[in-house]
Order: structure tokens, then C-alpha cells, then sequence
């Protein structure tokens, strides 16, 4: 069997390994005679995966011991409705930096629940670039601050993450977790899918201050507090175990490359493949995001044309290339390079690039 070059945005590549490992231990799972996607919950073959996958995910991102993990379900796109039900209150505005339609789908969700400003926008630039620290409009007495720190669609990144003092920094991280280092103390709560970095879909993963499940009021839908799942660890009802199983699994193959500054290493490698031959194209290949918001998981760039475009997907489909298309929104082309696509994924699409400038 061939393997595909996987370039998708989500769902996106699985470590070849990983994808093995589960293979192997599909139908019989540590020697229980079944496979983990038959085992209960509550057994204690089931809690020590559980239990493992959140303590790796403690060590890889230094996670201190005033944070919860959890485990939830609905993606994102839920929490950008958890975040402000439970954290936004009375006679408080949730300020929200808009850097993408991710960022925009989640003020969306706020301003149903209460009061919000927008503290800065790139939007004037159809979202190129990260907006200064010196720009962020920040009053101090927010409720919190909320940022999407990767923009899958414009291919940008926060370099720097703002400091917002005593306002708690909210950060939807769905497709860069795990793929630098990070200091999780600066932030009151990080929300990540995890079909980008962590594992499948079906799972995300919320990493929360203690002291901010206090705002939450109790007459939250029960599966829409934080508090629900902070006290029974994840599992007040049936989690994605098969999809937590597989986390687990990823985050135990980062820590065998070497933990994340090691993947961060590889990614900014794989990176620089791509924006080398952008650059160096003479304009035939243009970049979307400005060089100094550029993103280290999504790679974002026009041809001259929508027909040279079509036929540039077109070859690389033939060549075995996949999910190179942007997204249906703005366009263009895209390579997500998230942890799993291996160095060698992303020299071959560089070689593809180059071969096919020269033939048109």
C-alpha cells in the first residue's frame, strides 16, 4: 500500500506508527479479548488509559497543577458557547481578537450570551497578519481575553502570545497545539479540537485555572459546565474513548520524538521548505499571510490564475498530493503540515512546486 501525501486541515495525518500501534492492538486490547472501543468506561483497563493520556498531555505542555484537563466532546464549536456560558459574567464584556473565521464564529457565540468588544482585527487585510501587541485595545476589567492562536484558513500564527495582566487569556489552539513550546501559566484557559495535532475527531481537549470554575453558575446545563467535568474527571458520562485511546497514543509518540521543542524543530524544517520556494518564485507562488504572521502548520498561497490554480491541484492530485485546496472561503491553496506529516511529505510537494513552475 501506498500512503498518501496528506496535506488535509482537519481531519488531518495520524503518525504512521500510531496508526500501527492501534492496528495491532485493535481486536485485542491488552490482552482483555476485546478491542478498546468495547471496553467500559468505568474498567479499570479503561481508566488507565485515560489517566495516562492526561498525565502525558501534563508533561509534554508542562501543565502546572492548578489546571484541570479535560476531555470533552463537540469540538470547538461548542466551546466557543462553554467559554463565555461559563466564564462570561454579569456587567462584563468578553474581548475577542479577530484574526480569522474561527475567531469570528466565536464572537458569533458570545454576543448570544452577554456583553462584547473587539479588541483588535485584521480583518481590514482579509486576515494576513497578526495584529501588534501595541494595537490590542485591553480595558483590564474584561471578564477575559479571547484569541485563536492559528488561523488554518490565512495561514497565520501568533509569534507572541499577548500579556493581558490580571484578564484571563482564552485561547482556541485546535490547530497548533503541540507543535511549540508553551507556557500554559500565562493562559486562564486553552480549548483544542484534536483532529489537527492530538489525535482524531471527536475529542477535545480543555485545559482550565481552577480558580475560573468558580464563575461558572449553577443554573448551567449540566453538560455545559466545566465544573461536571472537572469533578468526575472526564467522565460524568460515556467520553470518546476510542478517540482518547488514540490521543494517547500520539501524545506518547512526541514524547518519543523527543517532546515538543524536538517537533517544533521538525515543524519550523518543514516550514521553511514550503515558504522557501514561495519566496523564491519570483511572485509566481504568493504567499497570503505576511512573512512575520506566518504559520508553521498551514501554508497558504495563490498562483497567477484560478485556471493555472485548478490545474496545479489537478497535477498534484495525480501525483499523489492531498487536501492541497484551499479553503472554499477564500480560495487559493494550502498545505496543512501539522506534526504528523512527515519532512519527507513536505520535500516532495517543494520538488512538485518547483517541477511544476518550470513546465508552466
Amino acid at each position: 500500500m501506498k500512503r498518501a501525501y496528506n496535506f488535509n486541515a482537519g481531519p488531518a495525518a495520524l503518525p504512521l506508527e500510531v496508526l500501527q500501534e492501534a492496528q495491532a492492538e485493535l481486536l485485542d486490547f491488552g490482552g482483555t479479548g476485546m478491542s478498546v472501543m468495547e471496553l467500559s468506561h468505568r474498567s479499570k483497563e479503561y481508566d488507565a488509559v485515560h489517566e495516562q493520556a492526561e498525565q502525558l498531555l501534563r508533561k509534554l505542555l508542562g501543565i502546572p497543577d492548578d489546571f484541570h484537563v479535560l476531555f470533552v466532546q463537540g469540538g470547538a464549536s461548542l466551546q466557543f458557547s462553554m467559554v463565555p456560558l461559563n466564564l462570561l459574567g454579569e456587567g462584563q464584556a468578553a474581548n475577542y481578537i479577530l484574526t480569522g473565521s474561527w475567531s469570528e464564529k466565536a464572537l458569533q457565540e458570545a454576543v448570544k450570551v452577554g456583553e462584547t468588544k473587539v479588541g483588535a482585527s485584521s480583518k481590514d487585510q482579509q486576515y494576513r497578519y497578526i495584529p501588534a501587541a501595541a494595537d490590542l485595545e485591553i480595558g483590564g476589567d474584561e471578564a477575559y481575553v479571547h484569541i485563536t492562536s492559528n488561523n488554518t484558513i490565512y495561514g497565520t500564527q501568533w509569534q507572541q502570545f499577548p500579556q493581558t495582566e490580571e484578564v484571563p487569556l482564552i485561547a482556541d489552539m485546535s490547530s497548533d497545539i503541540l507543535s511549540k513550546p508553551l507556557d500554559v501559566s500565562q493562559f486562564g484557559l486553552i480549548y483544542a479540537g484534536a483532529q489537527k495535532n492530538l489525535g482524531p475527531s471527536g475529542v477535545t481537549v480543555v485545559i482550565i485555572r481552577r480558580d475560573l470554575l468558580s464563575r461558572a453558575k449553577d443554573d448551567l446545563p449540566t453538560m455545559l459546565n466545566y465544573n461536571t467535568h472537572a469533578k468526575a474527571r472526564s467522565l460524568y458520562n460515556t467520553p470518546p474513548t476510542f478517540g482518547i485511546y488514540l490521543l494517547g497514543k500520539v501524545l506518547g509518540w512526541v514524547e518519543r520524538q523527543g517532546g515538543v521543542a524536538a517537533v517544533a524543530r521538525q515543524n519550523e524544517l518543514k516550514a521553511k521548505l514550503l515558504y522557501d520556494v514561495i519566496d523564491e518564485s519570483g511572485g509566481y507562488y504568493e504567499g497570503h499571510a505576511e512573512p512575520e504572521s506566518r504559520s508553521l502548520m498551514n501554508v497558504t498561497f495563490n498562483l497567477a490564475s484560478e485556471e493555472l490554480e485548478k490545474k496545479f491541484l489537478a497535477e498534484a492530485k495525480e501525483a499523489g498530493f492531498v487536501g492541497l485546496a484551499g479553503h472554499r472561503s477564500i480560495g487559493g491553496c494550502r498545505a496543512s503540515i501539522y506534526n504528523a506529516v512527515p519532512v519527507e511529505a513536505c520535500q516532495a510537494l517543494r520538488d512538485f512546486m518547483i517541477r511544476f513552475k518550470e513546465h508552466n
